[in-house]
């Protein structure tokens, strides 16, 4: 009765500040990039980069406006177990497997930069390719979401993908798909693509609203998918406990709530988000946040929608521990883990980027430590681990098609051993990166220092979006 009211009491509040704050582009004709750059990094550039990366990622059957021009149409039969059209969406790194869990994470965390920092994007000239490249992943979610409780969660089975080097465009393998339904659920699956979408609507709301409006009927009906059939997904499909296991799914059923109470202002679900914080016991502070644990968003999200202190004082918790505890290299990059070690730090620089945004916390000791970790990134600390950008940036990220010349040279596994700079510039990727003692191999066969995936870049991209609108206020 007690949560019922407070949801009750302050929903009136919220329904006018989200509806006017989450979607509107502000006006910033008065901001200059140029100067702005002047004054720091180039985040605008890398930000158009980082796009980039995504692009090279595509599966299906491209558009005419594409960028990439190494990259052609692929995996055009992926099929459902009742032929159901699964082409299109993201390859999750240098292979050629469809992961929708890191997939739908990867979108959740690029749609909630857009909706923050939309200037940014104007700015950058941007606006578009970011809506772009969140719509190529949301449109794959909705043709694999074939009924109210049947969800395809993967294309392509790792070990038969990976007797394959070369170009997708000339993938010969077989590609199984695997889907989780009532009866061999996913809610961690089906959570985070239920936030991904409700984040997603709250972006095309002015721009597309019919399209808004299909984003947020397929979020309700995966999100109570995932909290009526409960279950973890990587129990139904196979390569999701070897490579993107999920521990626990009450973070993505309260981070799923709180994103579709922020796109739809509708009481119940900042109801449900709450009581996921408290039966799932949230509140505790977390050391990281990636795909396997989304708890520190989760509450960011719930002290903005909420003004509470309770969530305010656990996003403190974290960001303090971060800024100040947390493990560091010599040249102060945050150290998580060796396996992605700049997606974890520059995850960790979005969080504390929102709640600098909030007022929760030190704002000014957040942004400075967001704005280390990303310079570090970008060359700061003596090179860059981007892609195509910077000093001495990395030459042999660990990818596939990005091994191989133009057609019709032949590109097959000596591509992967072969110490050269990769024949294609796989622009704005950013690498797994170095190890706790700054240390970093260039090598395309060493892929726990050139590994290349969707959610190392997602929030890496959110936190550049969130620098820039910083930078460019600076100069306004």
């Amino acid at each position: 009765m007690k949560l019922n009211l407070f949801v009750t009491c302050i929903t009136i509040l919220l329904v006018i500040l989200i509806t006017s704050t989450t979607c509107e582009i502000n006006s910033i004709s008065t901001y200059d990039v140029k100067q702005a750059i002047e004054n720091g990094s180039d985040y605008a550039h890398v930000l158009e980069l980082s796009l980039l990366f995504f692009e090279a990622q595509r599966s299906g059957k491209l558009p005419k406006d594409n960028r990439i021009p190494w990259r052609g149409d692929s995996a055009l039969n992926d099929r459902g177990s009742n032929g159901e059209d699964l082409t299109g969406g993201y390859y999750d790194a240098g292979d050629f497997v469809k992961f929708g869990f890191t997939m739908a994470f990867t979108t959740t965390l690029l749609a909630w930069g857009a909706v923050s920092w939309p200037e940014a994007y104007k700015a950058a000239g941007q606006l578009d390719e970011i809506r772009k490249t969140v719509k190529w992943a949301t449109d794959y979610f909705i043709k694999c979401h074939v009924s109210e409780n049947v969800f395809y969660g993967q294309v392509g089975d790792f070990s038969i993908d990976h007797a394959f080097w070369g170009r997708p465009e000339e993938l010969n393998t077989s590609r199984p798909a695997y889907k989780i339904d009532a009866e061999h659920p996913g809610s961690d699956l089906a959570g985070e693509t239920a936030a991904a979408l409700a984040a997603s609507s709250i972006i095309f709301r002015n721009v597309d609203p019919e399209y808004s409006v299909k984003c947020l009927q397929h979020a309700k009906d995966l999100y109570k998918f995932a909290d009526t059939h409960r279950g973890f997904y990587h129990t139904v499909i196979p390569g999701g406990q070897e490579f993107y296991e999920s521990t626990g799914y009450g973070d993505e059923l309260a981070w799923a709530a709180a994103w579709l109470f922020n796109a739809t202002a509708e009481p119940k679900y900042l109801y449900d988000a709450i009581h996921h914080y408290q039966d799932f016991h949230l509140n505790e502070r977390p050391t990281r946040f990636f795909y396997n644990n989304k708890v520190a968003g989760v509450q960011v999200l719930l002290a903005q929608l909420t003004g509470q202190s309770e969530y305010q004082n656990a996003v403190r918790a974290f960001c303090d521990f971060s800024v100040r505890q947390q493990t560091r290299t010599p040249k102060g990059l945050l150290y998580i883990d060796k396996s992605g070690t700049l997606s974890h730090a520059a995850n960790v620089a979005l969080i504390c980027l929102a709640a600098a945004d909030s007022e929760i916390g030190d704002s000014r000791e957040y942004r400075q430590f967001a704005k280390e970790q990303i310079d570090y990134m970008l060359g700061a600390a003596g090179r860059s681990y981007v892609v195509g950008y910077g000093k001495d940036p990395p030459k042999q990220p660990h990818h596939s098609a990005a091994s191989c010349s133009n057609r019709p040279v032949p590109c097959g596994w000596p591509e992967l051993d072969r110490n050269a700079p990769n024949p294609q510039i796989l622009y704005g990727a950013l690498v797994s990166g170095p190890d706790v003692a700054d240390q970093f191999q260039d090598r395309r066969d060493d892929y726990i220092y050139t590994d290349v995936t969707l959610d190392y870049n997602a929030g890496f991209t959110s936190a550049l979006a969130g620098l820039l609108q910083l930078q460019l206020k600076s100069v306004a």
